[in-house]
């Protein structure tokens, strides 16, 4: 079994977006993600643009010939972009360090890894391929709390939560990459506290 990567920069990784579409269907319209399948006709139709944004990165893992995942990213705008999930980004972090850590740095948007290649290392080298050249070392994403296995894999890779929902939320939240300067002061999530214990009421005489 023979197992690649390759990274684009530009517009090529468009030719394999069938390829890529079978990928998103076997990775997120599954348990825990449970998308629809009109998720992936969407993924394969805003990766037109995406791809064409500024600072573009793309890497595919294949292997024996056949595409086994991928990830995509790029640099973020200034200002902040208001779609999809990264309002949450705001309200968890607040305008000034979603500013300060988030604009100019790499936003990895997608990293997907079909069902039969997990546990094979093949994420963590999709991962480490699109943000090498992150500027500064700055790389961020957001992900769902819903899925305890992928941000178990980020943390792994040295990922560092910068946002934490309340417990049994549904949010997404905000992880920055192993290199990135803000790293070191994103909050700790507060403990839960310990349950108040009330006195008894004296017993009242018979």
């Amino acid at each position: 079994m023979r197992t690649g990567i390759r990274v684009f920069g530009d517009t090529g990784l468009l030719r394999q977006a069938p390829a890529l579409r079978s990928v998103y269907v076997d990775a997120f319209c599954a348990p825990p993600w449970e998308e629809d399948e009109s998720r992936a006709d969407e993924f394969v139709t805003r990766l037109a643009a995406d791809a064409r944004r500024p600072g573009f990165t793309a890497a595919t893992a294949s292997c024996d010939g056949q595409v086994v995942g991928f990830a995509t990213a790029w640099i973020t705008p200034a200002p902040f972009p208001t779609d999809r999930c990264h309002p949450q980004a705001v309200a968890g972090l607040g305008p000034q360090r979603t500013a300060d850590w988030l604009c100019g740095a790499l936003e990895v948007d997608e990293l997907a890894v079909r069902a039969a290649a997990r546990g094979t290392g093949l994420a963590a080298r999709l991962l480490a391929a699109v943000t090498a050249d992150a500027p500064g070392g700055r790389a961020w994403l957001l992900t769902s709390v819903r899925s305890t296995r992928a941000l178990s894999f980020y943390r792994r890779q040295g990922w560092a939560q910068a946002t934490h929902p309340a417990p049994e939320g549904r949010g997404s939240v905000v992880l920055l990459g192993p290199r990135h300067p803000a790293r070191t002061l994103v909050p700790l999530p507060l403990p839960l506290s310990p349950p108040l214990l009330l006195p008894l009421p004296p017993s009242l005489p018979l």
